[in-house]
């Protein structure tokens, strides 16, 4: 199973920007698709968004459409996820995961075996 390391958190004020990195290794990243969540104590992963294994399709939560683009650079084992427009909302610990089953991507976390040890982002109010 590939293994995932996730970067990029951090602390931004309200309508700030971040960009989160998933880097992968044991594995060559174009046989999964990949999926960023997020979550916070208490409560469960929320879907965040997901990228097919070419890049050619992609999915988000209704929560970030339109502020958040995912992408994804096979060639260097890599997955972003370009936040923009942040909100207090969008505090939460952030985990990339991996899938290499299905077709099209999931929404459901369960549908993900491989996941990164994830990164908080605080947006401060």
């Amino acid at each position: 199973q590939v293994q995932l390391v996730e970067s990029g958190g951090g602390l931004v004020q309200t309508g700030g920007s971040l960009r989160l990195s998933c880097a992968a290794s044991g594995g060559t990243l174009d046989m999964y698709i990949m999926a960023w969540f997020r979550q916070v104590p208490g409560k469960e992963r929320e879907f965040v968004s997901a990228i097919t294994r070419s890049g050619g399709f992609t999915i988000y939560g209704d929560s970030v459409e339109d502020r958040f683009t995912i992408s994804r650079d096979n060639a260097k084992n890599l997955v972003s996820l370009q936040m923009t427009n942040l909100k207090p909302e969008d505090t939460a610990v952030y985990f990339c995961a991996a899938d290499g089953h299905r077709t099209l991507p999931a929404r459901m976390a369960r549908e993900y075996a491989g996941w990164g040890q994830g990164t908080q982002v605080t947006v401060s109010s």
